[in-house]
């Protein structure tokens, strides 16, 4: 839920450096405010002097009353400087924190739902959260001068002058409550902003990643009026923000203004009057704006934080609760452990799929699932994987759930081959190394067929491939996932498919070395229908999406 608290209680439990930070900024704060009032006195006294005592007009007699004026001012110059410089160190930092959290929590949940928030984790990790930096030097120093400074220089005017004192509280709560009512539309706008940005980087990302089957269909120069046009409800929203901004700022300086108008018009009376001294007038005069300064600059720095604070909203609703600490602390040794799946079903758009399923993937032996397409059986693999929750059933391995298993323990017993390989920009070698050091790279790539492949490419293993492993044909990039899987020392593999793609002769070669893997002591479990595939199961369960499910031993 969106916080509109000054300071969000959110960052300040979500990042170590931001606690530091505001250490930093408030002894910052209270040297700036103890500086500008004791300038403030300091100063109206050597005037106040100068004008009253005809006398004292000697430079001389004022060098040493000078010279404090001097080095408070000097204090308080070094002060907003090491502030502003603490803001943008700080600011660095606890971007980098968010983004490192949200990353963690997006790449860490079930493959349907990152693909779902793709395009709103890439717009706040890539440039949503660069818009708290306004926030951070901007706006959280003014906050924190508010809170101090104004206070503290309301009570110094109550001592040489209560009169001007009630105007200054009087006029005073003016100042916070347009900023709300401003504040109130801004959010708004800001969301927004957020909403088109997102949208617009969305779908040109989408629009990129297509070029080449648009240019194939002859649709490439169709999609540009789409982008224009979410530019321009970008555009226009941007502006429509910038607009309020500047009218909100005209608003808090015209009520700042009147304010010390006020307290300006009241002491010059009393003055001819002869009702209070130049000193405590002159005092009091120097030190109103101080007090109406720290408002003036929030309001301000609020409309520059405020494209931020939207972007953390978003990054916090990405990451989510902490997760329970106890919800995942198991940890099992996967090798010669049966893997038993009890009843599972996972609920899809169309039911079940797969519905019921029971079986027992036990070491040493091959599994294979099978079944029409659609029946789940892909979705089976991510069960066990603990990529998907099941809607009902489990899979247990040594008699514990699988998600209560600590995944990424889990994760590192697995060797999972998908439909589609997962292939990086970098060199052959690099993908094949992406999720683990392989035993015997040679082995691995003559038992899949990869090692023809290598002939034919001109640089081996550092030939370079491009994004989903462009440089490759659909066949290669299946043998160079399968000799990854294959060389892989994980004691449960997960083969979706190995064979598809591939020749007759390549395809025995292949279903060989799983066999050999099994005999060895893995546990492997294989999606596939072609009767070579089944012919190595040595249990074959029929994956189905309704209530009839077998599980016959061959």
């Amino acid at each position: 839920m969106a916080s509109r608290a000054p300071l969000d209680p959110r960052l300040w439990r979500a990042s170590i450096a931001l606690r530091r930070y505001l250490t930093a900024a408030v002894c910052c704060g209270v040297i700036i405010s103890g500086c500008a009032i004791g300038s403030a006195i300091v100063l109206a006294s050597i005037v106040a002097r100068i004008v009253t005592d005809p006398a004292a007009r000697n430079l001389r007699d004022w060098f040493g009353p000078l010279s404090i004026v001097l080095t408070l001012w000097i204090i308080r110059t070094v002060a907003q400087w090491l502030q502003a410089r603490l803001g943008q160190r700080g600011a660095s930092a606890i971007i980098a924190d968010l983004n490192s959290q949200v990353l963690e929590a997006v790449t860490a949940r079930a493959p349907h739902e990152l693909a779902a928030q793709r395009d709103a984790a890439a717009v706040v990790v890539t440039r949503g959260l660069d818009d708290l930096r306004p926030y951070f030097t901007g706006y959280l120093p003014t906050l924190l001068l508010a809170a101090i400074l104004t206070p503290a220089t309301v009570a110094v005017i109550a001592l040489y002058d209560l009169r001007s004192m009630v105007i200054v509280v009087i006029t005073l709560p003016l100042i916070p409550v347009f900023m709300v009512l401003i504040g109130l539309v801004t959010a708004d706008r800001s969301a927004s902003a957020l909403a088109a940005m997102t949208t617009l980087q969305g779908r040109l990302l989408d629009l990129i990643a297509g070029i080449p089957t648009l240019r194939a269909l002859g649709r490439a120069s169709g999609p540009e009026q789409r982008i224009a046009e979410l530019a321009a409800a970008h555009r226009r929203s941007a502006m429509a923000t910038l607009k309020i901004a500047f009218l909100s700022a005209l608003v808090l300086e015209l009520l700042a203004t009147l304010g010390v108008a006020l307290v300006a018009v009241s002491i010059g009376l009393r003055l001819v009057f002869g009702d209070m001294t130049l000193t405590a007038g002159l005092t009091v005069l120097l030190l109103a704006p101080d007090v109406y300064w720290p408002l003036r600059r929030i309001g301000v720095a609020f409309h520059a934080a405020q494209d931020g604070r939207t972007a953390a909203d978003k990054a916090f609703s990405l990451i989510g609760e902490p997760a329970d600490a106890t919800a995942r602390v198991h940890t099992v040794a996967a090798r010669g452990v049966p893997i038993r799946l009890q009843d599972l079903s996972v609920a899809g758009r169309d039911g079940d799929s797969p519905h019921e399923l029971s079986a027992v993937l036990e070491p040493g032996r091959v599994t294979v699932l099978t079944g029409r397409n659609g029946a789940g059986k892909s979705t089976a693999l991510q069960a066990i994987a603990g990529l998907t929750v099941p809607s009902s059933g489990r899979v247990t391995v040594a008699g514990i759930d699988v998600t209560e298993l600590d995944l990424p323990a889990w994760w590192r017993q697995l060797s999972w081959l998908p439909q589609r390989p997962a292939l990086v920009p970098g060199t052959v070698l690099d993908n094949l190394r992406l999720f683990g050091p392989l035993d015997d790279i040679e082995t691995a790539c003559a038992d899949s067929g990869f090692d023809a492949v290598l002939a034919e490419l001109a640089h081996g293993m550092e030939t370079v491939l491009g994004r989903g492993g462009v440089g490759l044909s659909l066949g290669q990039r299946q043998r160079l996932g399968l000799a990854r899987a294959l060389g892989s020392t994980a004691p449960v593999l997960l083969l979706d498919e190995p064979t598809a793609h591939l020749d007759a002769a390549t395809e025995q070669r292949v279903l060989r070395a799983i066999g050999e893997r099994a005999r060895s002591g893995a546990t492997v479990v294989v999606v596939g229908h072609r009767d070579a595939v089944l012919a190595i199961g040595d249990r074959v369960v029929e994956v189905v999406s309704d209530d009839r499910v077998r599980y016959a031993p061959v």
